[in-house]
């Protein structure tokens, strides 16, 4: 494996971000790392300007997106977001079961585990029988903006949000008339990429309808992914103070995994199809704002788990087959009692869970099928939200969550913090918050080691912030330190009452870091930003980098753009028995020309370096990759 020094990499990605000022679109939003006086929702339920919260809200707006030239949002957020990883292994899609990547870690706590949840407009999105968030599903033409809140979010969002939650906000056409937007790129490994979108607003009502088409050969045999998804949004404002939405979100995408290098798998296919819904009414006042919501989120699994010739195995007799579901209501009113004040009231329904079957396809059993699990549980719950202004310099924040699960029982949590408003545009933020996560449906009930007697995780994460604005907010730069500690974490250990192994609330969690990000404007031109994590882990786990650092920088002028990035990876673990970690450094160069109003011409490449490196233990990632392609506009 190809690496590189801490010291080297570190200090090709510093000289980058000084020497080479890199852009967002040359708008002064997209150019804000942690922007003063920006409204984001994710942290508070309603809108909620960005210096009164307590805790670490990133936010990666619509441009940055455009910018990145992806079809899947989850590159863009690896190189934004401090302290936020996400594992890949291949051109193109990340998959499902044996092999497959997708991981979204935040300071080492991860989706994969259901230890961070994603969210579709403020409702939780994963798989009801597995509790982790499907990667595939998550495309670019979904969001008008992503906020992350970096740290536990359980107060407002219950299980699976103890390591923090990505907060996919869906797109909206703020003056009325119609746009359509057409995107089509091709590129190496027979990669091809297409996006339609029509957004229209006439009056009182809204539309959106999106439709991709994505594909790719992939840079190893057997390791083609094909994926088609769509999405429609509905709007209409009843008043000035009433409006009515509806979406609905289908992905599904056909993807084939060759396995490790080392032991090459055959017939490794999967057929996976997810869509979500939802509906809400919202109101919105001067002084109280709420909404009322239902969301349905479903998936259907196929999965051959394919043979290794090389050990001697011979195709499978089975077929894994699951068909899950979750939905939920969520009810909250913010309301302003006096001067400085808002209190959130909020009530909270989910159930959830799903039916997972082996049907046999050859052998003995041929024709039969096999029951693994059949289940579906409940949550409710109820929470307070606090924060009060005191004076002009402080902000107060408090909240509470009393959340009951159908089998597990009742938690409790809490958090609190403060926010000092400092002279010069300068932000203190101090906070200690409690996240939650209830045992899956997997691991209570599904494949040996299961077991319906675990109880919940639970962390505990401490965090010291400051930022500031200089220059008329051409300038932004901010610094995190947090600390996390955890216990009851599920393990998978020797059963200590018989043979074989056990799921046991047996781990720990001790973790620590710093996160750094800045971002400067500085002309019409050049801009710069960049971010910097630093993750120590007492009790390591995959896919949690201990140094990660993104540097970027663009230049706009006239009809052409041009932006470049670094990132340096160090302390990766691939794997935790035995102790294997990758360092590598990832240079990406995109360009666009406008020739004409309508039409503009695109280049992106990627890994130019030609790193060799891995980030899914046994899976090679893709060398120097080119695509080029068309935007077209309506």
């Amino acid at each position: 494996m190809k690496t590189v020094s801490i010291t080297t990499g570190i200090l090709v990605c510093l000289a980058l971000f000084a020497a080479l000022p890199l852009c967002a679109q040359m708008r002064v939003d997209s150019t804000r790392v942690y922007p003063i006086g920006e409204v984001v929702v994710t942290g508070a339920r309603s809108e909620t300007d960005v210096r009164h919260l307590s805790q670490t809200v990133s936010v990666v707006n619509r441009e940055r997106i455009e910018q990145a030239m992806q079809p899947s949002l989850l590159p863009v957020l690896t190189e934004q977001v401090p302290g936020l990883f996400v594992t890949s292994r291949g051109v193109m899609g990340y998959g499902v079961s044996g092999g497959a990547a997708g991981s979204i870690s935040l300071r080492g706590l991860s989706g994969s585990t259901a230890r961070l949840m994603v969210m579709i407009d403020g409702h939780p999105q994963y798989a009801g029988i597995f509790g982790h968030p499907i990667a595939d599903a998550y495309q670019s033409f979904l969001a008008e903006r992503v906020e992350v809140l970096r740290g536990p979010a359980s107060v407002l969002y219950g299980s699976n949000a103890m390591g923090g939650v990505v907060n996919i906000v869906t797109r909206k056409m703020q003056e009325d008339g119609v746009r359509t937007d057409v995107r089509v790129g091709y590129g190496s490994y027979n990669t091809l990429e297409t996006e339609l979108t029509n957004r229209i607003r006439r009056g009182r009502f809204s539309s959106i309808l999106s439709g991709s088409y994505n594909r790719t050969d992939g840079h190893r045999d057997d390791m083609g992914f094909e994926q088609y998804g769509g999405y429609a949004k509905l709007g209409y404002e009843l008043s000035d103070n009433w409006n009515l939405r509806a979406d609905v979100d289908v992905t599904h995408f056909n993807a084939s995994y060759p396995g490790p290098v080392s032991a090459p798998l055959l017939d490794g296919d999967q057929r996976i199809t997810r869509g979500m819904t939802s509906m809400a009414v919202e109101n919105s006042y001067e002084k109280t704002s709420g909404a009322v919501s239902f969301f349905y989120n479903w998936g259907h699994h196929w999965i051959n788990d394919g043979y290794t010739p090389s050990a001697g195995e011979g195709p499978q007799d089975d077929r894994f087959l699951s068909s899950d579901n979750m939905m939920g209501v969520s009810v909250y009113q913010s309301t302003q009692f006096f001067q400085g004040n808002r209190i959130t009231l909020g009530f909270d329904w989910f159930h959830y869970g799903g039916h997972a079957w082996n049907e046999y396809v050859g052998g003995e059993n041929v024709g039969t099928t096999s029951d693994l699990v059949d289940k579906r549980e409940d949550e409710f719950a109820g929470y307070a939200d606090l924060r009060q202004d005191i004076g002009s310099w402080l902000t107060f924040n408090a909240g509470l969550r009393v959340d009951h699960h159908s089998r597990v029982g009742t938690e409790w949590v809490p958090q609190a913090g403060l926010a000092f408003h400092l002279p010069r545009a300068a932000e203190l933020k101090v906070s200690a918050s409690k996240g939650f996560r209830y045992p899956i449906l997997r691991e209570m009930y599904m494949f040996p080691p299961q077991n319906p007697d675990l109880q919940p995780e639970s962390v505990w994460n401490y965090e010291l912030a400051f930022s500031q604005r200089l220059m008329d907010g051409r300038l932004t730069y901010g610094a995190n330190l947090f600390y996390i500690d955890g216990k009851n974490l599920i393990q998978t250990l020797p059963n200590p009452n018989g043979s074989g192994m056990l799921n046991q609330n047996s781990g720990e969690i001790e973790n620590a870091g710093v996160e750094v990000q800045a971002a400067w404007r500085i002309d019409r031109r050049w801009s710069v930003d960049g971010n910097y994590s630093y993750l120590h882990m007492e009790h390591p786990v995959v896919a949690a980098p201990e140094h990660k650092l993104y540097a970027g920088a663009c230049f706009m002028q006239g009809r052409w753009t041009l932006s470049t990035g670094l990132q340096y990876i160090a302390g990766l673990y691939t794997q935790t028995d035995p102790v294997q970690t990758e360092d590598f450094v990832l240079w990406n160069l995109r360009a666009s020309y406008r020739p004409a109003g309508w039409l503009t011409v695109w280049a992106r490449g990627e890994n130019l370096l030609a790193q060799s490196y891995e980030i899914n233990a046994g899976y090679p990632m893709p060398r120097a990759t080119v695509m080029a392609g068309l935007n077209i506009s309506f």
